[in-house]
């Protein structure tokens, strides 16, 4: 798929508002809007400018801090469907997600919420979170989002603190009856500077578990993980009985994750749908920050201008930065690996270890790797 001209996501962080306090957000969200937010005269302006992406319509994928925050929520949702762009939002579990605003939102052509869920029992959720009892609260936003016809995706972020618990997770999102289970890779920028992130042989563990969670009947996409495309092109050549631990030398906690697997959910029944579209920061991707600045995504925080002087489209198809992670001119091992196209490192990990946006993704594997 070409990118060139228009990204597949849009993520607008409409407000840093949040009643949360999450120990990785990337946000570094408070409990009120910051000065310098967008107006909603300015985002309405700005939707407007969002439908000038030609060849297709972008997901606009409103988010925050907490998107439920935003006054002016419906009037947004409003005006980005009446112009044709499909509209999903990523809310945070406060009570403010109650069920007469949802059943609305639905009614104004909502389609898809995502929610996050990052332990697979209380205390390592309820300890990310910050808020005792927000892990049953979660499962019950999870199951009255279901109950009103949205489209669901959960949402985790792997890192040390959880990674153990990620096929308790899986056993989740395949419980509520979710769409798909999108997996963000830590990134040390936000809160999550004080947070660990995996190392590459972890990483590499947890991208075939990812491939073996995708064939339990949900879509599985990665975040800040674009190796686990490479991983879902070995493991489609892999002939059938070969044992995946051996002939990628994974380590224990690939054996762990899907013995638990196994155990909660039973064998395997579906094709994988890992996800592995080329899509990567600035590349099929493109954010808009509560204040008008653009990036190339959420997890690299490098600004490109601002919308309240430029023109979003001419942006993301304009600037020398984008026009580079899209044509993969990468430095390092990710410059010189033949996944480049379809993985490409992540731009923002790069970014946080070197200060090049188009250095190598230290978190990868590969090439240090049997294949």
């Amino acid at each position: 798929m070409n990118f060139d001209e228009a990204p597949v996501l849009i993520f607008w962080e409409t407000t840093r508002a949040c009643g949360l306090a999450c120990r990785h957000c990337r946000a570094e969200a408070v409990p009120y809007p910051l000065p310098g937010q967008l107006s909603p005269a300015e985002g309405a302006r700005l939707i407007d400018q969002f439908a000038g992406f030609r060849p297709r319509r972008p997901v606009l994928v409103l988010t925050g801090g907490d998107v439920m925050e935003r006054p002016d929520l419906s009037d947004l949702v409003s005006r980005a469907r009446q112009l044709g762009l499909p509209v999903a939002l990523a809310p945070s579990v406060t009570p403010r997600l109650e069920e007469g605003a949802l059943a609305h939102l639905r009614g104004l052509g909502v389609e898809s919420v995502s929610i996050s869920l990052d332990g697979g029992d209380a205390a390592t959720h309820d300890g990310v979170r910050g808020v005792p009892g927000h892990f049953e609260d979660t499962l019950a936003a999870l199951r009255r989002l279901s109950s009103l016809g949205f489209k669901l995706q959960v949402n985790t972020t792997a890192m040390g603190y959880n990674v153990s618990q990620l096929a308790a997770i899986a056993a989740i999102v395949k419980d509520v009856g979710a769409a798909s289970w999108e997996v963000f890779f830590l990134v040390k920028i936000g809160r999550g500077q004080a947070e660990q992130e995996l190392s590459p042989g972890d990483n590499e563990d947890v991208a075939h578990f990812l491939f073996e969670a995708s064939r339990y009947g949900f879509a599985v996409r990665s975040v800040e993980g674009p190796w686990c495309r490479r991983v879902a092109a070995w493991r489609r050549a892999l002939p059938a009985g070969t044992d995946p631990a051996s002939a990628f030398s994974l380590g224990p906690l690939y054996r762990h994750l899907t013995s638990e697997l196994v155990r909660l959910m039973g064998e395997p029944l579906g094709e994988p749908r890992l996800a592995s579209a080329g899509t990567r920061d600035g590349h099929g991707i493109f954010f808009i920050a509560h204040d008008g600045t653009a990036y190339p995504a959420g997890f690299l925080p490098l600004a490109l201008a601002n919308v309240r002087d430029e023109d979003p489209v001419a942006i993301y198809r304009k600037h020398p930065l984008l026009i580079a992670i899209r044509e993969a001119r990468f430095s390092g091992r990710c410059g010189r690996c033949e996944f480049r196209e379809v993985c490409g490192g992540s731009r923002a990990r790069a970014f946080a270890a070197s200060g090049d946006p188009l250095g190598e993704d230290p978190a990868c594997a590969y090439p240090a790797l049997p294949h």
